[in-house]
């Protein structure tokens, strides 16, 4: 059952990079679409969404956002490798739930959820596995472990009127990233950037346009009772590359030299405990250099098995590594509004 043009689509964390993304595409079709955010962003104006601005994690904030919606994407979290756990409970746990309970109040049909491939890594590699990968028994960070329950609620969410589905992209990157990108290149530009380890495995990526329209596909494809319905898939580019080498291009892209310096494994991980200790202790503002997580994440193999999302949702990556790469460089040399 596709979406209804005649009822609007609510979009949480509208105005992010992933989720202005699927505003933009929805908005393409016509449909009309509302957004809650923190805050008021001009690029949703300028595509024709209302804008709710509040907190995921209030309840009668989400109840207002979710009344007369058709469907919801869910797609605002707290993300990041570093921060008060109780900070990424409130906004991917409760959050999740003031989202699931204000669906059932407004009888919305149709829920889609963004999670994320980490409620599965283990810190070891992850190597064209598919959804049958079990949740992780012990998490390094609040983000993953707090997904993981979000995701668990969702699925357990879908009934006979209620149905839902979770996407897992995996490493969004393009034009706008506020998140990778911008922390390669200020670590880059800092001379803090090193490789991590002798091993340069193969990471999967999701290019900001693909990851969005997989959303759309299970929209479309999501109904009580439909295959997809109570499922969870994994979305990627299905082009595992080198990290290093996907490194390196993103900074020739900003016209940055690569990456040289190594730093041991065992090292790296020490480093992040240590720093992690540290910043706990003290309660120092930022995050560390350096977490076992990240640690883990720049030393191991993680791609993924794409059959499922291909089989239940049609999807297909339209837009590739190298065509997403000449977006990226052309947005980054493009003058500013401002110039």
């Amino acid at each position: 059952m596709t979406l209804d043009p005649s009822r609007p689509v609510l979009v949480t964390g509208g105005g992010g990079f992933l989720g202005s993304a699927i505003v933009a595409m929805l908005r393409e079709r016509g449909l009309p679409v509302r957004s809650l955010s923190r805050n008021r962003y001009d690029r949703l104006d300028e595509l024709g969404a209302e804008q709710v601005q509040g907190d995921v994690a209030e309840a009668a904030t989400v109840d207002r956002a979710v009344e007369g919606c058709q469907a919801v994407f869910h797609v605002a979290a707290k993300a990041g490798l570093w921060g008060p756990r109780e900070e990424y409970y409130r906004a991917n746990v409760v959050g999740t739930e003031n989202v699931l309970a204000a669906c059932r109040k407004s009888g919305v049909r149709k829920l889609i959820h963004t999670s994320s491939p980490s409620v599965v890594f283990h810190g070891t590699d992850l190597e064209g596995v598919d959804e049958s990968a079990p949740y992780a028994d012990h998490y390094e960070a609040a983000y993953p472990e707090t997904k993981a329950i979000s995701e668990r609620s969702v699925l357990k969410a879908n009934d006979a009127t209620l149905a839902t589905v979770v996407l897992r992209p995996h490493l969004i990157w393009g034009p706008g990233d506020n998140n990778i990108l911008p922390r390669i290149y200020a670590r880059a530009r800092a001379n803090r950037l090193f490789r991590i380890g002798r091993r340069n495995p193969l990471i999967d990526l999701t290019y900001i346009d693909n990851a969005a329209a997989a959303h759309l596909m299970a929209a479309d494809r999501l109904d009580v009772g439909a295959t997809v319905a109570g499922k969870v898939y994994f979305i990627a580019q299905g082009e595992p590359v080198p990290v290093w080498d996907m490194v390196d291009r993103f900074l020739a892209i900003a016209h940055l030299p690569p990456v040289k310096r190594t730093v041991p494994k065992a090292a790296a991980v020490a480093i992040g405990r240590a720093l992690e200790a540290v910043y706990r202790t003290f309660r120092l503002p930022g995050e560390p250099r350096m977490t076992r997580f990240l640690a883990h994440e720049l030393s191991t193999a993680h791609w993924y098995n794409l059959d499922a999302a291909r089989r239940d949702l049609g999807y297909t990556p339209h837009v590739g590594i190298e065509e997403g790469l000449r977006r990226l460089a052309a947005s980054l040399d493009a003058p500013s509004p401002a110039s």
